[in-house]
């Protein structure tokens, strides 16, 4: 029997809660302060949650460069659709369009959030 646990995916930023807010703004969620001043809680009426952490020293990454590799980034599905809406409320929101060179994979777009994190709108199949 496995023991019930819950992944939360933790983004480091010099601000959590400006962070956090902004994703709670993309998601249609909530902040929630965490266990300590230094950790904020996404949570959204689906279930999903998503946390940001305080580093004091924190740098943006530096993806899309060339010479580095997307070690990771938060994809949101969306509605194919409504990925123009998405993308504006994302844009309104802080995000960032990340010149990736064309198209992204199955019609993808690319953001850095306003920390610097990367994730990308991607539209999905009806349900």
């Amino acid at each position: 029997m496995t023991t019930p646990k819950v992944p939360v995916l933790v983004l480091d930023a010099a601000e959590p809660l400006e962070l956090a807010e902004f994703y709670a703004g993309l998601l249609g969620g909530e902040a929630r302060p965490g266990a300590d001043g230094d950790l904020v809680e996404v949570h959204t009426p689906d279930g999903v949650r998503v946390a940001v952490r305080r580093d004091h020293g924190h740098a943006p990454p530096s993806w899309p460069r060339p010479e580095d590799s997307l070690q990771s980034h938060l994809c949101i599905f969306v509605a194919e659709g409504d990925m123009d809406a998405a993308e504006r409320e994302a844009v309104s929101l802080g995000a960032m369009p990340v010149d990736s060179g064309g198209p992204g994979p199955r019609g993808a777009r690319l953001f850095a959030d306003p920390a610097g994190h990367s994730f990308s709108l991607e539209p999905s199949q009806p349900r």
